[in-house]
């Protein structure tokens, strides 16, 4: 089985739609190594003055790439996050009225290196030039932004790009080992069991996780246990956290909390409401 098909990670409002932000996965061939498409389904117009989109941002533990167009001073930006293990607000106001859009690549934690022509050392936390890390792929969608304004042209240009950006020899059958059986342990293996899981030293997969994610393996699975954690708070209908504390090797209750409020900045039941109150109208309609 695919590892997409087992991991679901879930942003702070997952079910928010809106005329800045949307959604949409990738054609069955890129799945295994995009999350989504994201972004604005059409360029909107942000007045002076306006509170910008104010966004919770929880590690999800996937990295963006991420343009935005501005038709107004007639430029194209993008830059690059690289893998979070921190909570923050992005906010602030524009500055003047303009005409603008945004369309965003959104890769797993596994998948970021195949498209990127540099190592993914020291990205962790980082918002960087997505020229620096992609200049292939940054050249190949940004030059077009301008002429392809609507959503599904965007994606499909997106994806047509992808493909040629794809390095193969790239691919490290170490990450993809781990991966394979972190994902499955729901983030709650040690390094030295993920070891002994796939035969390859912890030396190894150290060095690997640091050149191909940016991150260590154990902070990778304390990431992915929150993960796990949280889409099951959010979609399961009867939660019991004292089954989650067996389920995810949680030390008590108390352990649970503090670890989930140390990566979301906030405690469940706030978390919850939190994102349920960002759901577009279709969402309501269908939950």
């Amino acid at each position: 089985m695919e590892l997409y098909q087992i991991y679901h990670p879930l942003t702070a409002t997952p079910f928010e739609r809106d005329i800045s932000y949307i959604e949409e996965p990738p054609c069955d061939a890129l799945k295994p190594y995009i999350r989504c498409f994201w972004g604005s389904p059409a360029p909107y117009l942000r007045r002076a003055g306006e509170p910008l989109p104010g966004k919770l941002v929880v590690p999800d533990t996937c990295m963006d790439l991420i343009f935005t167009v501005n038709f107004t001073q007639n430029t194209v930006g993008c830059f690059f996050c690289g893998i979070d293990d921190r909570t923050f607000h992005s906010q602030g106001r524009a500055v003047r009225t303009e005409l603008v859009s945004t369309f965003a690549v959104r890769f797993y934690a596994w998948s970021a290196a195949l498209f990127a022509e540099d190592s993914m050392r020291g990205m962790q936390n980082a918002r960087v030039d997505g020229a620096a890390q992609f200049g292939r792929l940054v050249r190949g969608i940004g030059e077009r932004l301008f002429d392809v304004t609507s959503w599904d042209g965007r994606v499909a240009l997106a994806q047509s790009c992808l493909w040629r950006c794809f390095y193969e020899k790239r691919v490290n059958c170490t990450i993809n080992d781990v991966m394979a059986a972190m994902l499955p342990g729901r983030g709650t293996l040690s390094v030295a069991e993920l070891s002994r899981s796939v035969h390859i030293s912890t030396r190894q997969i150290e060095r690997a996780f640091s050149e191909y994610i940016g991150i260590s393996p154990k902070r990778l699975s304390s990431l992915v246990r929150y993960q796990y954690l949280w889409q099951e708070m959010l979609l399961t209908p009867r939660f019991d956290v004292q089954d989650a504390v067996l389920r995810y090797g949680y030390a008590d209750q108390a352990h649970l909390l503090r670890e989930f409020r140390r990566f979301h900045g906030m405690l469940p039941g706030e978390a919850y409401r939190y994102a349920m109150a960002r759901r577009s109208h279709e969402e309501c309609k269908r939950i």
